[in-house]
């Protein structure tokens, strides 16, 4: 009984910290609307403590349904979980998995708009440096590069 305590207890606290990480998505969503980069400096350290802490959590959960006699090769965790009947625990595990979710839509919305962001600012770096007539080019991770049309045909 006391692996199902601790993945109760487990299961607790992410329902507990994916609502804290909701609101500071939230919070980094109006910061990234206003430009505030050091509210989104303080954000993000705060963000990344806490994700470290919902991963070291996850490795601790692995651990609890190893012990309750959860094999890792046998697919889902909340299959194991529900083929149990542990209703409690299904509960807990379903409302950590919409939390879960919900912030990855935040995070990704807020990446979208980051993504905008940083794309703006190197066109404006462009038009200063006077390179906005060079042609662009996608790299391999999405980027846009300046390309440039001088062609060197000898050198001495």
């Amino acid at each position: 009984m006391a692996a199902i305590d601790e993945l109760k207890e487990l299961l607790l606290q992410d329902v507990q910290q994916l609502a804290v990480l909701t609101a500071i998505l939230d919070k980094e969503k109006a910061c990234l609307s206003v430009s505030d980069v050091r509210a989104l400096q303080a954000l993000t350290a705060e963000k990344n403590q806490l994700l470290a802490q919902i991963r070291e959590r996850a490795k601790q959960k692995i651990h609890a349904l190893v012990a309750m006699g959860y094999k890792p090769e046998s697919g889902a965790p909340s299959r194991f979980i529900q083929s149990a009947g542990l209703t409690e625990l299904v509960d807990l595990w379903k409302r950590a998995d919409e939390q879960l979710r919900q912030c990855q839509a935040l995070n990704q919305h807020n990446g979208r708009v980051m993504g905008h962001l940083q794309k703006r600012l190197s066109r404006l770096t462009d038009i200063f440096r006077g390179a906005t007539g060079q042609q662009k080019l996608y790299g391999q991770q999405g980027q846009q590069t300046s390309v440039s049309s001088r062609t060197i045909l000898a050198s001495a």
